[in-house]
């Protein structure tokens, strides 16, 4: 008998029919022969909330600490209701199981409160009640420090929670249970066209993750990679039996027979774009502005740089998230004076648009093709940047989901 491992996200679980749902998909997992983890998500909106709880309830005075660990001790509260809530289904159902939460396994993590990283899991208590035919029921999301306090994984963290278990319990697989039934070429709702993929690689679905497709947390794919943990995605909205060979099976790239040499198009509104006029051409420039925003922890992506009309001056155009543009325009601002440069300003009306695919490292003309799709369209690049599998350019936010068709068909993925 196999390990396996299986996640639950949010809407998986908003509500007890969904939870006897999940319930019916997991004895069909023991009674397939597997003994079985189950990790969970909060029920949908209750994260949210219990975020807003904390807001209301302020910060701490001055001279005392920050409360982020009691941050943590409110919100990971939401993954023990759940917890609780589908071990006590299952042994409704006759299945021996049990809740476990970060602390009782336990998994080890750093002390970032609210944006924690595993650092290790002691398996040997879970592996034995697995052994013993005990389904266990983990809250996802949630660690404990090693001075003893509950650390969350940040958003989205119950997907590494369950890869993380999936590798300390040697499963042979981390199945991923969510509202879409596996990993599409591109956005479905743009694009009716888009297929569903059979089989993706880590580093296509990393790439994905990090440019805007929502359906794995980023750092569950790094970590699936990391110890070649076979990952599969598929949805829980289906009752057992209903859909054989469904899903996306996430996987190392040796593994797939045909290289595609493109298999996604990605899409990020999230973006805005920085332009700084009139930089001194010299050395130390561009270090002085990235320091700063680095020391901001502000994410810079996209970043471009071209010679201004007046001779020894640069331009220079980069990217961060929407979120984070109001402070990297005033953090520029202040270095003003010591940078020398004439002037900074901000446009949110951006969207960034990529090709993702292994292919790319053996196939040339990947770029021309791209270009000239959204070339046919009209659709203007404004900033331009790539890697070894994928190119992404900074388009007009107004001309997303045209470019996102146009490069869907400019690259054959409605005929896969």
């Amino acid at each position: 008998m196999s390990r396996l491992v299986m996640k639950f996200g949010g809407t998986s679980v908003a509500d007890l029919e969904r939870i006897r749902r999940v319930g019916r998909l997991v004895a069909a997992e023991v009674q397939a022969g597997h003994k079985v983890a189950v990790v969970v998500s909060a029920m949908a909106g209750k994260t949210n909330e219990l975020v807003a709880w904390t807001d209301g309830a302020g910060p701490a005075a001055p001279g005392l600490p920050a409360s982020d660990d009691e941050y943590d001790a409110v919100v990971a509260s939401g993954e023990q209701v759940t917890a609780g809530l589908l071990a006590m289904t299952l042994r409704n159902m006759g299945l021996p199981a049990r809740s476990w939460l970060g602390w009782q396994i336990p998994i080890i993590a750093d002390d970032a409160h609210g944006r924690a990283r595993i650092d290790d899991i002691q398996p040997d208590k879970l592996a034995a009640a697995l052994d013993s035919g005990e389904v266990a029921v983990i809250a996802g999301f949630q660690g404990v420090t090693r001075d003893g306090r509950v650390a969350t994984l940040g958003r989205g963290g119950s997907d590494t929670s369950a890869v993380a278990i999936a590798a300390a319990v040697k499963a042979i697989r981390c199945d991923i249970y969510t509202d879409v039934d596996g990993v599409y070429t591109t956005d479905p709702r743009i694009e009716s066209k888009a297929r569903k993929l059979s089989k993706i690689s880590y580093e296509e679905m990393l790439e994905m993750a990090s440019l805007g497709a929502k359906v794995l947390q980023t750092r569950s794919v790094e970590l699936a990679m990391a110890q070649n943990v076979p990952v599969r995605v598929l949805s829980s909205f289906v009752e057992p039996g209903e859909a054989p060979g469904q899903g996306t099976i996430v996987c190392d790239e040796e593994e797939i027979m045909e290289k595609r040499i493109v298999s996604g198009v990605a899409y990020s509104r999230d973006e805005a774009k920085i332009s700084v006029f009139g930089l001194p051409d010299q050395p130390g420039v561009s270090s002085g502005i990235f320091s700063a925003l680095a020391d901001a922890n502000v994410n810079v992506d996209m970043i471009v740089q071209s010679h201004a009309r007046t001779a020894h001056t640069a331009n220079m155009e980069f990217t961060v998230g929407k979120r984070d543009a109001a402070r990297a325009v005033e953090i520029v601002r202040s270095h003003q004076d010591k940078l020398g440069f004439e002037d900074v300003q901000v446009n949110e009306d951006v969207a960034k648009v990529s090709v993702i695919g292994v292919g790319m490292r053996s196939h040339t003309g990947v770029a021309k093709t791209m270009f000239q799709a959204l070339a046919d369209k009209g659709v203007n690049i404004q900033v331009i940047s790539t890697s070894e599998i994928k190119i992404s350019v900074l388009i007009d936010a107004a001309y997303t989901e045209l470019a996102v068709r146009a490069l869907h068909a400019g690259f054959g993925l409605d005929q896969l």
